[in-house]
Parts: C-alpha cells; sequence; structure tokens
C-alpha cells in the first residue's frame, strides 16, 4: 500500500510541474506577441527574438535614394527615422499610411525637424528611384524614398521583419507588371543610433502618434 501510495504521489507531483511549465511557456509567448511589430501574417512566420524586451528590429542597409545616391543606414545617423515599408502601386494601404505620417509630422510642429520620414520599396523591379522620386514628391518634400536589388531590399525588408509577397493579379491585361504586394503595414520610429524605438500599426491617428513620437525623441 505504501508503495501505490508513494507512487500516486510521485504522478500527482509530475503532473504539477507539467502544468506549470505549460503556464510559464504560455506566458513568455503572450508576452513576445505584446511587443512584435508584427500582423499576423509575420507572426505565423515566425516570432522576432528580442534582448531585454526589445525587439531586434533594423540593421545595417545599402539602397539607392530617390535621386540616385547611394546611400547607408550610417547616412542617417543622428537622426530619428518614421519608415514605412509599401511600394508606389499600392492602391489604398501605402498612400494612407504615409499621408498619416506625413500629418503626424506636421501636427509635432518644430520637433519634427528631429525626424526624418522614408518609405522604402517592398517592390524594387518597378520602383526605381525615377519612379519614387514622382511619387514621394506627392506626399512631402522631407520624405525620402528608397529602392535598391532584389537582394538589398530582401535584406532590409528581412532586418525589419516584413513580411512581403507578390500577388499576381489574375484580372489583369497585362503580364509580367501587373500583380499586387502583399505586405505588412506598419509605421517604424527608429533612434538616432538606428535602434527601434517604437511601432505604429495601420490606422494610427497622426495626433496619437505626434505625440507618442515626441515624448520619444
Amino acid at each position: 500500500m505504501n508503495f501505490f501510495k508513494t507512487r500516486g504521489f510521485i504522478y500527482v507531483v509530475a503532473i504539477l510541474i507539467a502544468v506549470g511549465a505549460f503556464y510559464a511557456g504560455d506566458s513568455m509567448r503572450n508576452e513576445s506577441a505584446q511587443i512584435n511589430p508584427v500582423d499576423l501574417k509575420q507572426l505565423q512566420a515566425g516570432s522576432i527574438s528580442k534582448t531585454v524586451g526589445t525587439p531586434l528590429v533594423g540593421g545595417a542597409f545599402e539602397l539607392t535614394d530617390h535621386n540616385g545616391k547611394e546611400v547607408t543606414e550610417k547616412d542617417y545617423l543622428g537622426n530619428h527615422l518614421l519608415i514605412y515599408f509599401g511600394y508606389t502601386y499600392c492602391p489604398d494601404v501605402c498612400p494612407t499610411s504615409l499621408q498619416v505620417m506625413i500629418d503626424a509630422l506636421e501636427a509635432m510642429g518644430p520637433d519634427a525637424e528631429k525626424v526624418i520620414p522614408m518609405f522604402i520599396t517592398i517592390d524594387p523591379e518597378r520602383d526605381t528611384p525615377e519612379v519614387l522620386k514622382e511619387y514621394v514628391s506627392q506626399f512631402d518634400s522631407r520624405l525620402i524614398g528608397l529602392t535598391g536589388s532584389k537582394e538589398a531590399i530582401k535584406s532590409v525588408a528581412k532586418a525589419y521583419r516584413v513580411y512581403r509577397a507578390k500577388v499576381e493579379d489574375e484580372g489583369a491585361e497585362g503580364k509580367d507588371m501587373d500583380y499586387l504586394m502583399d505586405h505588412t503595414s506598419i509605421t517604424y520610429l527608429m533612434g538616432p543610433d538606428s535602434k527601434f524605438k517604437k511601432h505604429f500599426a495601420h490606422g494610427y491617428e497622426p495626433t496619437k502618434m505626434a505625440e507618442r513620437i515626441k515624448s520619444l525623441l
């Protein structure tokens, strides 16, 4: 009898330990989901690594701006960057998000001088420097457009954990150049040291974005 009682006690303890481990792991997963600056598709693609609670977002890049100048992340050190990834053929989400970005800067007043707005294409095949130059000029003279080779864009998108995928338009009459891009719709605020500070989901109000950015400058 003592043998069975002892074995039963061990089973109970083992079950309690397993349950505790499950909830501990679940808590860690919830914490990770709260800080990951990604949409549902990116979450499905994989979690973001983090150090002391800060998402590892951003990194080195070598791209070309809308004036045809080769640039790297070092060219913008000392400035806060407000970055949005999208493409010029985007029918609605991208122009809406860029307008919110510009409106937020307008609402910031003189503090906006500390922030550089940036649009990085996820569609380098169509978004050449010339195309970007015309596109960004429709929003604000401060807006910088960046493009690059397929590999360069793939690298910077990976660094910022940006989901992107080509979606063929079956109803289009053309061929190779008629497609849409499915992508993460998030605006990133990077610090003067190129480190991630904050992300803003699609639909964030310009005035609230302005207030939040000012509090982080």
